[in-house]
């Protein structure tokens, strides 16, 4: 059985703290949150032991560590817990820069310490399945990949003001799965974006809505679509065409579009209402795959390696919108070293 410390109860913190307590192998959950407040609220509901800091949560007797606080504090935070040789699972990003991810992905390595970073359409059922087709071969040789990711309404905007931007913090999801499941790198980008909504996205240098296309290296082009605002819910579609086949993940009952054809009911469900409630189950599974991890076993998800491949695309992407050309990712690598 396993003692896990959980830093940051936010959002996505307190969601994580519901998940780990329901796994069969958690035996105990510390936890820990700027808010004094926050710490003893999720401790009671959870029956969870609260730590006043840091530094009393690492030395509490843990086995490993979910870093799920605000992404300033992420690479601070993860370091702390490698530090004190725990392995740990942070939360995308692992920093606020590309830059600032390859410097702490070389402390991590040097360290020997396992970080797994939570990307968890790895774990999705639909999406493990596109993967396992293209690994396969059974699409032939891929000429096209399509993702998109749609929030229903953006989150708080003293988030967005500390995000990084739409590149950093949405699309990013887009741009792992895209690599991992095609198996190739993105070597350029092209992004451009608007602000149709909420006028401070456009105050804190941020769109609302973006679109990327992507050249990767074995010649498939890609785009991806970020937005914030989708009212019928929460859209996250992948499609990969390739000469032979093409495969789908998102397309289920509860994709949230209306179809316009008369003759075709589909989907039928309930739309999903937000990423919490789409990757429910892929959560859980990555969650319980860390887990695995601190009792020794490899990463079966996203590494710092690959956060920092995303996190380079998530920079050209960022600097494209910016200068409104195409870039290309070893471009900001270099421009990064000067």
């Amino acid at each position: 059985m396993t003692t896990l410390g959980l830093i940051g109860l936010g959002r996505i913190g307190a969601f994580h703290a519901e998940t780990l307590t329901n796994l069969p192998n958690v035996e105990r959950l510390v936890v820990t949150d700027e808010r004094p407040h926050v710490v003893a609220e999720v401790a009671t509901k959870y029956g969870a032991t609260p730590a006043d800091s840091v530094a009393d949560l690492l030395s509490a007797g843990v086995d490993g560590v979910v870093v799920a606080a605000a992404t300033p504090a992420h690479a601070e935070l993860a370091l702390a817990a490698v530090d004190a040789g725990l392995p740990t699972f942070c939360e995308k990003p692992i920093a606020s820069t590309a830059a600032e991810s390859a410097r702490v992905a070389d402390i991590i390595a040097r360290s020997g310490i396992p970080v797994q970073v939570g990307y968890q359409r790895r774990f999705d059922a639909a999406f493990a399945a596109v993967k396992q087709g293209v690994d396969a071969g059974t699409l032939g040789r891929l000429h096209t990949v399509r993702s998109t990711t749609m929030d229903p309404a953006p989150p708080p905007m003293d988030y967005i003001r500390g995000s990084g931007g739409i590149f950093r913090d949405c699309a990013v999801h887009d741009f792992d799965a895209i690599r991992w499941v095609t198996g190739q790198e993105v070597v350029e980008v092209y992004a451009t974006g608007s602000v149709q909504g909420d006028p401070l996205f456009a105050e804190y240098g941020d769109v609302d809505t973006a679109v990327i296309t992507v050249r990767f290296d074995g010649g498939a082009l890609g785009v991806v679509s970020a937005a914030r605002y989708n009212g019928r819910g929460y859209d996250c579609r992948l499609e990969v065409h390739g000469f032979d086949d093409t495969m789908v993940a998102g397309w289920d009952e509860g994709a949230p579009v209306l179809n316009g054809d008369p003759n075709t009911s589909f989907p039928t469900g309930q739309p999903h209402h937000f990423f919490m409630d789409r990757f429910t189950q892929a959560f859980r599974a990555e969650l319980s795959a860390f887990v695995d991890v601190v009792g020794g076993a490899p990463i079966r998800g996203a590494t710092v390696a690959d956060a920092v491949e995303v996190a380079w695309i998530a920079e050209a992407a960022t600097e494209s919108l910016r200068r409104g050309v195409p870039v290309a990712i070893d471009t900001v690598k270099k421009e990064a070293q000067q």
